[in-house]
């Protein structure tokens, strides 16, 4: 398979390894400061840019009939304008706030806690505090987002707010 890789830092690299070790082919590597390789020759493109430019780069690949998968987090109001082009374009597009297995199976699990926590809301409080790695780009981070979006869905709150909260329906990411 040839894959474009649409962000060349940590993950990006780490994907490249896997895929050549897997038999696939890094045909397209585009990042901040270069691009490199033909986009028309990909597969797939797999998106782990950063948010300023994900948008621009998922859009490119739709125009040129590349299909995504994107990891990219922080770009989400412009996701139902993606999910658009990419039905326009006839593509397809998978995108999830974190890939590991594991935190999926813990975001399903944390619904299910604010459902069965929502008749006590006035008895706990509710906030998420996250901690990554130092050369971690965005806050909160998308995984912090999807667990507090799985909480909302599920309880009288109404929003999610970095560091704070101003009011008892809003549960601070800190």
């Amino acid at each position: 398979m040839n894959i474009a890789l649409l962000g060349y830092g940590k993950m990006g690299k780490i994907i490249e390894e896997i895929a050549i070790s897997r038999g696939h082919t890094i045909s397209y590597i585009k990042s901040s400061t270069e691009s490199r390789g033909n986009l028309s020759d990909c597969d797939v493109a797999i998106d782990f840019s950063i948010p300023d430019i994900a948008v621009e780069n998922i859009s490119t690949c739709f125009n040129n009939g590349v299909p995504v998968i994107s990891g990219t987090t922080g770009w989400l109001d412009y996701y139902d304008d993606m999910v658009e082009l990419c039905q326009e374009k006839d593509s397809a597009f998978i995108y999830a706030s974190n890939f590991s297995l594991g935190v999926n199976i813990f975001f399903e699990l944390n619904k299910q806690l604010a459902n069965m926590m929502s008749g006590f809301l006035n008895e706990y409080k509710i906030d998420l505090e996250e901690i990554h790695h130092t050369q971690k780009l965005d806050a909160p981070s998308g995984t912090a987002i999807s667990l507090a979006e799985g909480i909302i869905n599920n309880t009288d709150k109404t929003a999610w707010k970095l560091d704070k909260a101003t009011s008892n329906t809003e549960i601070p990411i800190v």
